[in-house]
């Protein structure tokens, strides 16, 4: 089975390319000939905290050109402006990232996280499990009158993604190529990003493309460490049914260990003191056809963890 890592391609593929290839400290203002708030490193847009907005659509446009060119903030939920120095997760950041790649190094970003990972890049060879169409229609209507792109079998279904959205989304993996890349992945990067970097408004944690993982009362962290042990694990699930809603998740201290998820469904955790790692390779697509919310996804999420 195929699956479309989505968000995951940002700490697997992105992150990795700009800790090979980039200063993390250097801002960019000059080079990109843009006056921002505050300093534009590597370091902050990995963290989320260099003022990006969350989304915008992916019309082929540098990212500053863009954002400097855009007024029609706060339209809708997706349209909003950040704050710099304070963590919002933003695609942006890591599209940014992938444009500073390509400058940097004269090289596509596909083909260099090709070379880097192993892992492929759209078009798949293999279709991934169908989806419905994302949530991003009517944000991208009010963002661009270029014409929204239509689902493909062969794509993701958020819509910045089937468009190309370079350093945001595009790479996909089966259990073999993911495990055979989190062995490369695990001692070479992941004790780099799992560093208390930035802040978020509400106070998580983010480090340079991974996020803290705190602590609750839904049992969640017990079960990840009752799983994972010592080692890599990759958990795949391809059912579609629908588990118990675990409790609310109260998140509390932080815990040791840090993450990313997908949209799609698939989540990676990691615990840089021993190296340990699980990766969840599953979708959200429910029996009835329709997309899980973030609550029935946590609960699948621990489902799939008791069962392993």
């Amino acid at each position: 089975m195929f699956y479309d890592l989505a968000s995951l391609t940002k700490p697997l593929v992105t992150a990795p390319l700009v800790l090979k290839y980039l200063d993390l400290d250097l801002d960019w203002r000059g080079r990109l000939k843009v006056d921002w708030p505050g300093q534009l490193t590597p370091r902050h847009l990995l963290s989320h905290a260099a003022g990006l907005p969350p989304w915008l659509p992916y019309i082929g446009k540098p990212i500053i050109e863009q954002i400097t060119a855009f007024s029609g903030w706060r339209r809708h939920p997706l349209l909003k402006e950040s704050v710099w120095g304070e963590s919002t997760y933003s695609d942006l950041s890591y599209r940014l990232l992938a444009e500073m790649l390509q400058i940097e190094t004269g090289q596509d970003w596909s083909s260099l996280g090709k070379t880097l990972t192993a892992l492929e890049y759209h078009p798949w060879s293999e279709s991934p499990i169908s989806m419905p169409p994302g949530e991003d229609r009517d944000a991208w209507k009010l963002a661009t009158s270029k014409p929204f792109p239509e689902p493909k079998a062969d794509f993701s279904h958020d819509a910045n993604a089937r468009a190309g959205m370079l350093g945001h989304a595009g790479f996909g993996a089966t259990v073999e190529s993911a495990r055979d890349f989190l062995h490369v992945w695990v001692p070479e990067f992941s004790k780099r990003m799992a560093v208390e970097t930035n802040y978020s408004k509400d106070g998580q944690i983010w480090g340079l493309g991974l996020q803290r993982l705190k602590n609750g009362n839904n049992g969640f962290v017990e079960v990840l460490n009752k799983t994972a042990r010592r080692g890599i694990k990759v958990i795949s699930y391809d059912g579609m049914a629908e588990p118990p809603l675990i409790s609310p998740h109260f998140p509390t201290d932080p815990s040791n260990w840090w993450f990313h998820t997908g949209y799609t469904g698939t989540v990676l955790f990691v615990r840089p003191e021993d190296l340990a790692c699980v990766m969840i390779l599953c979708h959200r697509l429910k029996e009835n056809g329709t997309l899980m919310t973030a609550e029935e996804l946590r609960a699948r999420r621990m489902q799939i963890l008791k069962l392993s």
